[in-house]
């Protein structure tokens, strides 16, 4: 019998599109999945829908997050994970859309000394029904080309090993709300796992104007928020690994939370307080003297005569 694929779906207010990815899992040519979808606690008719899918067919679940969990798509991904039965694994967003063959071509690369099986992901606006561009995959140098986003996997690319999973001290990141898979994704290659890639892609990532990415860019400071702590999170991290250099990252990191401390300064937004720490903590981790003189000088001036934006270039 062909092996069990858990696909594990977080979902808030998403009646609207939840229908578009059940469809995309039903429409599966690689048949043994179990589709475990997790409620963060929507308030529109999200119920409605997904149980039509669960009285239908036996392999759709339909959970509401624990009230005792935190809330967020990285603690409903860790309880789905805990209600799972697969052997396999894959992470799945409640907009986006899988291939027929999306599954099947994954799973037919498993090995026993395959740890996970990745393939390419299409940004595709479904409003206009067209392809923006493809995702990168593959480097000489998965760690820093990963810290830099030169490569991406999102969370729905990989089809991962329970067996691999169960021997990780923690999955999703549940304090984070932004870069929760970027940050899932990184621990897991800390881990040294068997990777297989499929120069394939075999999955629609939605861009619409309520996507994260989009949040960042029309400066949502709370996502940006757990952007900037998810990437101090990893230069804690690496602080010591010799065979890793994240000199980029660190310059990276840096260059990003300064951006952010100039728009925050400029609107006198309250974030401004967050974004200044957390650059003070990353210049700190990067042995930046100069810069966190540069960066305070900035910060003081700002505040005092509303001037100073050259000393954040």
């Amino acid at each position: 019998m062909k092996p069990l694929v858990s696909i594990i779906i977080p979902t808030y207010n998403r009646a609207h599109l939840i229908s578009e990815t059940l469809d995309s899992i039903l429409a599966q040519t690689y048949m043994n999945w179990e589709c475990i979808v997790v409620d963060d606690g929507s308030t529109d008719n999200t119920n409605s829908v997904v149980i039509g899918y669960v009285s239908n067919d036996s392999r759709f679940q339909y959970h509401q997050r624990p009230k005792y969990k935190t809330k967020g798509p990285s603690s409903c991904r860790n309880y789905g994970f805990e209600l799972s039965k697969g052997g396999y694994v894959n992470w799945f967003d409640d907009d986006d859309v899988m291939m027929p063959d999306a599954l099947q071509k994954r799973i037919s690369f498993f090995k026993p000394n395959v740890d996970a099986v990745i393939c390419k992901l299409q940004h595709y606006d479904f409003d206009k029904n067209v392809i923006l561009n493809e995702t990168k995959i593959i480097s000489n140098n998965i760690i820093n080309d990963y810290l830099l986003g030169v490569i991406i996997y999102f969370v729905s690319g990989p089809i991962w090993k329970r067996e691999f999973l169960l021997k990780q001290k923690r999955l999703f990141d549940e304090g984070l709300s932004n870069l929760d898979d970027w940050d899932f994704n990184l621990r897991m290659l800390y881990a040294n796992p068997n990777l297989i890639f499929v120069e394939e892609a075999l999955i629609k990532y939605r861009v619409h104007n309520n996507s994260l990415s989009q949040q960042i860019i029309q400066l949502n400071f709370e996502e940006i928020k757990s952007e900037l702590k998810a990437r101090l999170k990893h230069l804690w991290l690496l602080r010591f690994k010799k065979d890793i250099n994240i000199k980029q990252f660190k310059k990276f990191v840096i260059g990003r939370n300064k951006s952010f401390l100039r728009e925050a300064l400029i609107e006198n937004n309250s974030a401004k307080f967050y974004l200044f720490k957390t650059l003070m903590i990353s210049q700190f981790l990067a042995f930046d003297v100069v810069g966190l003189v540069k960066s305070t000088c900035g910060f003081m001036s700002y505040s005092i005569i509303n001037k100073g934006y050259f000393f954040f270039k």
